[in-house]
């Protein structure tokens, strides 16, 4: 088998408009948001205005980052110490570490093999805890049922903010992700879906909730030169009662992702290409199991996920070992230690120890891998015949 010499951590390159953009921010010396003059609109007030057309909201907060756009989230809400917080028990460290960060307690919420929220653990949960809010993961960019979510959620009069990091851009039946509950929090990071190393956007169609989350970002009593904000009289009093916790986005990289967003939906197009034809590949092989994608999601597909459901640990192990050989960075979210962003529960330390059965049985077969707009159809293609191979070698060896 011939190996893969691509990179699975190269970006595409930032494009010329977005670099020329970036300059004039440099040579105005205009870096902070809220150095304008009058009543113009800098390009982080810009792209407010241009996210939240694009989402479908009313209003959008530009911030440092996506965690920080959750935990400005949870507290707009009113969520603070004791409080309790669900969210899945399969997810990335900084989820509940921005429960962590206002706090509160993290319940984690069983996951099915699909890799979305167990609906029916949610409700039992709901009842045990009487919880806040539900912090939703939509990790991998994977969508559960919304409607059903949402049903859940409306009978016992729990509130929904999602974590949209990986699912930029995707919908349920139609409606983009990040707008079925309060606020919607996405991220700007390198490997998410637009890219300015870091940022974070928040949006949200409750005007009272944006308020409070504008002046916890530190707008100080510049609320009004906000893209999309509610109208000043919502601040009278918020703005005196609302501490400042300082998490700003800058021009620079607001610049940047301005240019991005027209190219979003391609980019969207061109990631679910490579995703489909490697689920293709990849679907079917004895052994695999790869998770389903309702015909109501819209998805985006910058990564990939498969299970090995009766594999044990050892067989997990050797097909990323025998894929790294081969050029093919897999990552595992059963091992035992965190390696890079693969952290599970059980290294959440911050977090009260929880019993979670069904999500480390799905987790100790579980590999994941990141599809760069980098790859070509062919690059995709060769790397799930790597893929195929491995597996295939890894299960052989186990039953021999």
């Amino acid at each position: 088998m011939q190996p893969f010499t691509g990179s699975f951590t190269q970006q595409e390159p930032i494009a010329d408009d977005a670099i020329e953009a970036a300059v004039a921010v440099l040579r105005s010396g205009r870096l902070h948001r809220y150095n304008t003059v009058g009543t113009e609109l800098g390009p982080v007030a810009e792209l407010e205005k241009a996210y939240a057309a694009y989402q479908g909201s009313k209003y959008c907060l530009a911030c440092t980052s996506g965690g920080y756009a959750m935990a400005t989230g949870l507290r707009a809400l009113g969520v603070g110490a004791g409080d309790t917080v669900l969210t899945n028990g399969f997810t990335l460290a900084p989820v509940p570490g921005a429960i962590a960060a206002v706090g509160a307690d993290a319940v984690l919420v069983e996951i099915t093999p699909d890799l979305v929220l167990d609906l029916d653990d949610l409700e039992a949960k709901i009842t045990a805890t009487a919880p806040k809010v539900l912090l939703l993961s939509n990790m991998r960019g994977h969508l559960c049922d919304m409607d059903a979510l949402m049903a859940v959620l409306d009978r016992h009069g729990v509130p929904l903010i999602e974590d949209c990091a990986h699912t930029m851009g995707a919908s349920w039946n139609g409606t983009r992700s990040g707008s079925f509950g309060t606020a919607g929090c996405f991220s700007t990071q390198t490997y998410k879906h637009m890219n300015s190393g870091e940022g974070g956007l928040l949006t949200s169609d409750d005007p009272e909730f944006m308020a409070r989350a504008i002046m916890l970002s530190g707008s100080y009593m510049l609320y009004d030169r906000h893209g999309a904000a509610p109208p000043p009289e919502m601040f009278t009093d918020i703005r005196l009662d609302t501490p400042n916790m300082s998490g700003r986005m800058d021009n620079l990289r607001a610049s940047i992702l301005l240019t991005q967003l027209g190219g979003l939906e391609t980019n969207i197009d061109r990631w679910n290409a490579r995703h489909d034809l490697v689920a293709d590949r990849l679907r079917g092989v004895a052994g695999v199991y790869v998770p389903n994608r309702p015909e109501q999601e819209r998805y985006v597909g910058s990564s990939f996920q498969f299970l090995m459901p009766d594999a044990g640990a050892e067989a997990v192990q050797q097909v990323v070992a025998g894929a790294r050989t081969l050029g093919v960075e897999l990552k595992w979210f059963g091992a035992d230690s965190p390696v890079g962003f693969t952290s599970n529960h059980q290294s959440w330390r911050f977090v009260a120890p929880q019993d979670l059965p069904r999500t480390d049985a799905v987790l100790a077969g579980l590999l994941d891998m990141r599809i760069p707009l980098t790859f070509s159809l062919d690059d995709c293609g060769h790397v799930a015949d790597i893929i195929v191979h491995v597996v295939r070698n890894a299960l052989q060896k186990g039953a021999a």
